[in-house]
C-alpha cells in the first residue's frame, strides 16, 4: 500500500485538480478565503478518479491521509498557524499524495511558501498589479494567502508525477 504516485494516476487527476487548485489560489488572493466548495470539489475528484487511478486497498488507505492532515490542520488552526480553509484544502489535497512522496511534497511546499510570499509581497507594491486587482483582500492584509502555495504545490507535484512517476 501507499506506493509512489504513478504517471498514469497523476495524468488522471491533473485535468480536474488543476482548475480547482487555481480556483483556491484565486479565491485566497482575492478574498483571503478558500471556498468550502473548492475543498469539496477536490475531495469529490479524489473519490471518483481515485477509483480508476488506484487499486482498492491503496484507494482506501489514501482516505486516511485526508483524516490525518485534517486533524493536523485543525490543531494548527487552533494554534493560529494557518487558516481553516488552508487546513481543509490541505486535507483535500492529501489523498492525491502518495505517502512515499510526502518528503518531496513538503520540499515543494517549502519552496512555494518562500517564493509565493516573496512574489506576493513584491506584487502588492506594484501599482499596475494593484490597479488590475484593486479589490483583492490579500493586498491589504498582513497575513499571507497560503492557498497560493498550497495550490502551486499540488499542481507542481501532479505535473512532476505525470512526467516522472514522482
Amino acid at each position: 500500500m501507499n506506493t509512489a504516485m504513478t504517471s498514469w494516476a497523476a495524468m488522471l487527476f491533473l485535468p480536474f485538480a488543476v482548475p480547482i487548485a487555481l480556483w483556491a489560489v484565486w479565491s485566497d488572493l482575492s478574498r483571503m478565503k478558500i471556498p468550502n466548495k473548492a475543498v469539496m470539489a477536490l475531495t469529490i475528484v479524489f473519490a471518483v478518479i481515485g477509483l480508476f487511478a488506484f487499486e482498492l486497498d491503496e484507494y482506501l488507505w489514501r482516505w486516511v491521509h485526508l483524516v490525518v492532515i485534517l486533524v493536523i490542520g485543525f490543531v494548527m488552526n487552533i494554534g493560529r498557524m494557518l487558516g481553516a480553509g488552508d487546513a481543509k484544502f490541505a486535507a483535500a489535497m492529501a489523498p492525491l499524495i502518495a505517502l512515499p512522496d510526502a518528503f518531496l511534497v513538503m520540499m515543494i511546499l517549502a519552496v512555494m511558501i518562500i517564493a509565493g510570499f516573496i512574489l506576493h509581497r513584491i506584487a502588492r507594491t506594484m501599482d499596475w498589479v494593484r490597479a488590475a486587482t484593486p479589490d483583492w483582500e490579500s493586498w491589504k492584509r498582513r497575513d499571507y494567502p497560503m492557498g497560493l502555495s498550497l495550490g502551486a504545490t499540488l499542481i507542481t507535484y501532479l505535473v512532476l508525477a505525470a512526467l516522472t512517476g514522482a
